[in-house]
C-alpha cells in the first residue's frame, strides 16, 4: 500500500484536500516591500486607517473619562454569582446605560471614507464620475459579474425563487443532491451546490461545510473558558454591546426573540484572543491601552478589548440572522467568529482590498452609474447620493433590511463565492427596481422615504435582474 493509497482508506485524503482548498480560499494576495509583508499596499489607505483607529480609541477614552468608569474591572463574588445565574437570561437585567453612546455608526465611518483622496491622481482626471467616492480602484464591470455569477441565471432553478408548479419537485431534488453533498465532505463541491441556494433544512450542516467546522471537545471546553473570563472580569466594551443588542435586534421584530443568544455570543467574542489572528490579513491594528500608571510605556500596554474589535452601531446584526441557522450556542458561537475573520471583518475597515467595504461602495457607484445613469445624475443633482442610502446595507451585509429568509438566501451567495460582491450588486438591484418611484422625488427625505421598507424585496429575481438585464 503507498501513501495515496493509506490516506485514502484512512479517510485523511479528503481531509487534507479540503484544508488545502481551505488555504486558498484564505490565502491573501498581499503587497511586499524589500521582501517584508505589508497589510495594505497604498500608504494613504494606511494613514487613513490609522486615523480612524485614533479617533475610535479617542471617542472610548472620553467616554471612561467622563463617566469615570474603567476600561475593566474584576467583578466582586456576588456579582460573578449573578451573572452565572442569569447567564441564559441577560436580557432581563437593564442597567441605566442612557449616557453610553455607540462609539461611532454607519453615517460616521462613510464621513470619513468621503474623505479619501489618491495623492497621486488629479481631480480632473476623475470629472467624468459623478460618485461620492473619488477612488480609481479597479472593480468588476457589469459584464465580468455576469460571468462570475452565471450560475445565477433563470435558466437554473434557484431556492428562493417561487417556481409554480414545480416548486416541490425541484426543492426534494435540491434536498436529495445536497445530502449527496454533505456525504462527499468536499468543500469546493458544497460551495458549487450552494451558488442556486441551500434549503433550509441543510443550511446550517452546509454552512459548517463550507468553512470546514467541526466542533471538538478542546473548542466546547474553550468556550467554558471564555465564560469564565466573563464571569469574572467586567469590560466597558460589554456596557456597548448590551446597548447594541437592546438598540438593534431587540427592537426587530425578526430577532427579539434572539436577545439572549446574541448577547452571549458578543460577549464571548469580546474575549477571544483568537480573534486577534485576522489582523495578519486586515489593514487594521488592535487597539492598546496601558495599566493604570503606566501610560505610554509599551511594556505595560494591552489589547483592549482582548478580541481587539470595538462594537460599532449594529455589529450585533452580525449575529442576529445566524440565530435561525443554528440551535446550538457552541456552534453558533463558532461559526459567527468564523464568518467574522473571514468576511465580516472588512465591512468596518478601510483597505483597497477588493472585498474592503471601499472597494464594495466604488463597486455600488460604478454599476449604479452604468446601470441606471438617468436615475444617478437625477439623484446627485438633488444632493441625494446614492451611496448614503446604500452604505448602512452594506456595512451591515443588509442584515436587519431584508425579511430572514432572503437574507439567509444572500448570504448563501455570499458563501458560495466566497464574495462579498453581492451584497454590492443587490444594492443596485433595489435602486433600480425602485426607480420609478425615485425619479419622482424632489428632495433627500423623499428618497429616504421611498427606499426606507426593503423587507419586502425578493433578493434572487432582483439580482438576476440586475445581472442578466441588458442596459
Amino acid at each position: 500500500m503507498n501513501i495515496h493509497e493509506g490516506l485514502a482508506k484512512s479517510g485523511w485524503k479528503r481531509s487534507l484536500q479540503n484544508e488545502v482548498y481551505g488555504r486558498l480560499l484564505q490565502r491573501v494576495d498581499a503587497a511586499s516591500q524589500n521582501g517584508v509583508h505589508i497589510k495594505e499596499p497604498l500608504a494613504y489607505i494606511r494613514r487613513a486607517q490609522a486615523s480612524w483607529e485614533k479617533r475610535i480609541l479617542k471617542s472610548l477614552n472620553s467616554m471612561c473619562t467622563e463617566m469615570s468608569v474603567p476600561l475593566a474591572r474584576k467583578r466582586p463574588i456576588p456579582e460573578q454569582e449573578e451573572i452565572r445565574s442569569n447567564w441564559n437570561e441577560l436580557g432581563v437585567d437593564e442597567p441605566d446605560l442612557s449616557l453610553f453612546r455607540p462609539v461611532y455608526g454607519p453615517k460616521d465611518f462613510l464621513d470619513m471614507l468621503t474623505l479619501l483622496k489618491n495623492p497621486n491622481l488629479a481631480l480632473e482626471q476623475l470629472c467624468n464620475f459623478w460618485g461620492l467616492l473619488q477612488l480609481p480602484f479597479p472593480v468588476k464591470s457589469l459584464q465580468q459579474l455576469r460571468q462570475e455569477f452565471c450560475a445565477m441565471t433563470p435558466r437554473w432553478s434557484q431556492v428562493g425563487v417561487d417556481g409554480g408548479s414545480h416548486t416541490d419537485i425541484f426543492d426534494a431534488e435540491r434536498v436529495g443532491l445536497g445530502q449527496k453533498v454533505m456525504a462527499a465532505d468536499n468543500i469546493a463541491l458544497c460551495q458549487q451546490y450552494s451558488r442556486r441556494g441551500i434549503p433550509p433544512s441543510l443550511r446550517m450542516q452546509l454552512w459548517l461545510q463550507n468553512f470546514g467546522l467541526r466542533i471538538t471537545d478542546s473548542d466546547r471546553l474553550r468556550y467554558e473558558q471564555l465564560k469564565m473570563h466573563i464571569f469574572k472580569h467586567d469590560l466597558l466594551v460589554d456596557k456597548l454591546i448590551y446597548k447594541d443588542v437592546k438598540l438593534t435586534a431587540t427592537n426587530d421584530d425578526q430577532y427579539f426573540v434572539f436577545e439572549d443568544f446574541i448577547h452571549q455570543v458578543l460577549l464571548l467574542f469580546s474575549r477571544d484572543t483568537e480573534v486577534l489572528t485576522h489582523f495578519t490579513h486586515s489593514s487594521a491594528t488592535p487597539p492598546k491601552s496601558y495599566i493604570r500608571g503606566m501610560l505610554g510605556v509599551s511594556d505595560y500596554a494591552v489589547i483592549y478589548p482582548p478580541n481587539g474589535i470595538i462594537p460599532f452601531h449594529g455589529f450585533s446584526m452580525y449575529v442576529a440572522p445566524l440565530c435561525f441557522v443554528f440551535e446550538d450556542p457552541v456552534t453558533l458561537y463558532y461559526f459567527f467568529r468564523e464568518i467574522y475573520t473571514r468576511h465580516f471583518f472588512r465591512l468596518h475597515t478601510i483597505s483597497s482590498h477588493p472585498q474592503g467595504i471601499v472597494s464594495l461602495s466604488v463597486l455600488f457607484e460604478s454599476l449604479l452609474q452604468a446601470c441606471q445613469p438617468q436615475l444617478f445624475y437625477h439623484l446627485r443633482q438633488m444632493g441625494a447620493q446614492p451611496l448614503r442610502i446604500a452604505f448602512k446595507w452594506l456595512m451591515r451585509a443588509f442584515s436587519g433590511y431584508l425579511a430572514s429568509d432572503q437574507l439567509l438566501l444572500l448570504w448563501d451567495r455570499v458563501l458560495a463565492y466566497n464574495s462579498l460582491e453581492p451584497l454590492a450588486v443587490l444594492a443596485v438591484a433595489i435602486f433600480a427596481y425602485r426607480r420609478v418611484n425615485l425619479l419622482e422625488t424632489s428632495s433627500y427625505a423623499a428618497v429616504e422615504a421611498v427606499m426606507a421598507d426593503t423587507t419586502t424585496i425578493r433578493v434572487i429575481p432582483l439580482l438576476q435582474a440586475i445581472l442578466l438585464t441588458e442596459h
